[in-house]
């Protein structure tokens, strides 16, 4: 394949994947996201890595200039760097789950019985939309964590399916 032959399009991909991935990230850190801009982001985030890829391997003599250069050197080892450091846990859960984690963790560690009574149905119910999921529940003192574990994602997708949907 002839990249020169492919910049009028390379790059215009990776101005457009770069502004989505901006937006929606920018969005996502001040928890403005709605919608699709999580899902845009983390899945179309795929056309910025190709094309980015692409991008360089069409300017491959300019990038190698750029590691031959002290600056280029210094700043791509600091982004290196911060990446390595990124993959360092940051010391348990505080701060890192987001701020409707801690009353979703409440409501699953609840027994079924309150469950039922925040959903405003009975107990019969609650338990026969748990076992619709495939769950087995033993007991109604049983809580959402204790059928599904303490995945916040798991715990979040049952209670889901068992709580009325919100009207607006």
């Amino acid at each position: 394949m002839n990249l020169s032959a492919q910049r009028p399009w390379i790059t215009p991909v990776v101005m457009g994947a770069f502004l989505l991935s901006a937006v929606t990230g920018v969005l996502m850190f001040f928890h403005l996201d709605s919608g699709l801009n999580k899902t845009a982001h983390e899945w179309l985030s795929w056309a910025m890595v190709i094309g980015v890829g692409l991008h360089v391997l069409l300017n491959m003599p300019a990038f190698k200039r750029y590691l031959k250069q002290t600056t280029g050197r210094v700043v791509i080892g600091a982004f290196a760097l911060v990446l390595a450091l990124s993959f360092i846990p940051a010391g348990g859960s505080s701060g890192s789950e987001p701020g409707f984690a801690p009353p979703v963790r409440a409501l699953a560690q609840a027994p079924i019985s309150v469950l039922a009574q925040v959903a405003g149905t009975s107990t019969d119910d609650v338990r026969a939309k748990l076992q619709a999921q495939g769950l087995t529940v033993t007991s109604d003192q049983q809580s959402v964590a204790d059928l599904v574990g303490p995945d916040l994602r798991k715990q979040i997708g049952t209670i889901s399916k068992v709580l009325p949907a919100a009207k607006s």
